[in-house]
């Protein structure tokens, strides 16, 4: 008698109804592999890992009310049998840094065959890694370069960056934090020395390049 073969549950998390139904049509080709539900937000793929329990949760990395690096560690800690895979448009190296960091096994372009994606899904469910040595390095030159000069900044210089970025000039950011605008100054210093830049604009965009994507 032959074995049954195990089927594969995945649960697809993404809010782009051509990517939902273009996935669907590629894994309803696998026999072993079954879609058991679509998530479109944050809240609603919490409800659905916690209901379905699937094996599989294919995962987008930009949607609303949604955190990745914060719910992938959020899967990990209290559905540790869910293996995350990230299916994305959005290949940047902060993502990719995260996502590897928080413990997906592996991370996928949306312009994958799909042939390969669903190879990628059977490989992720026997346990396997699937990050290449491109990702790999990658993602070690992206700690390098931001995640190092971003622990590299005390609390406080961390802070007044954020406020930068909001927009505050230099007596906004005094008063906001209840110190000399002298001071103020002197944090800027030391964050401009730090990430080896020279002007607020240039911080402003390190922020928005690599910090806002590393923090969500």
């Amino acid at each position: 008698m032959t074995q049954q073969k195990k089927i594969i549950r995945v649960l697809v998390a993404d809010d782009h109804p051509s990517t939902v139904q273009g996935v669907r049509s590629i894994l309803d080709k696998a026999p072993d592999l079954e879609i058991v539900g679509v998530a479109t937000d944050g809240a609603q793929i919490k409800r659905m890992v916690a209901k379905l329990r699937p094996d599989i949760l294919l995962l987008d990395l930009v949607m609303r009310d949604f955190s990745p690096v914060e719910f992938k560690r959020w899967v990990r800690e209290n559905y540790p049998e869910t293996i995350t895979l990230i299916l994305t448009a959005h290949d940047r190296d902060a993502y990719l840094a995260g996502m590897m960091e928080a413990g997906a096994a592996g991370y996928l372009d949306k312009k994958i065959r799909a042939g390969q994606l669903i190879s990628s899904i059977r490989r992720a469910a026997r346990g396997e890694i699937l990050f290449d040595k491109e990702q790999i390095e990658r993602a070690r030159r992206w700690r390098e370069d931001v995640s190092a000069k971003w622990e590299s900044l005390s609390e406080r210089e961390q802070e007044v960056l954020q406020l930068l970025t909001e927009g505050s000039d230099n007596k906004a950011l005094a008063d906001s934090l209840g110190v000399t605008v002298n001071t103020v100054e002197k944090h800027l210093a030391n964050i401009y020395k730090k990430l080896g830049i020279t002007s607020r604009a240039e911080a402003i965009h390190w922020w928005v390049e690599k910090i806002t994507d590393f923090r969500n």
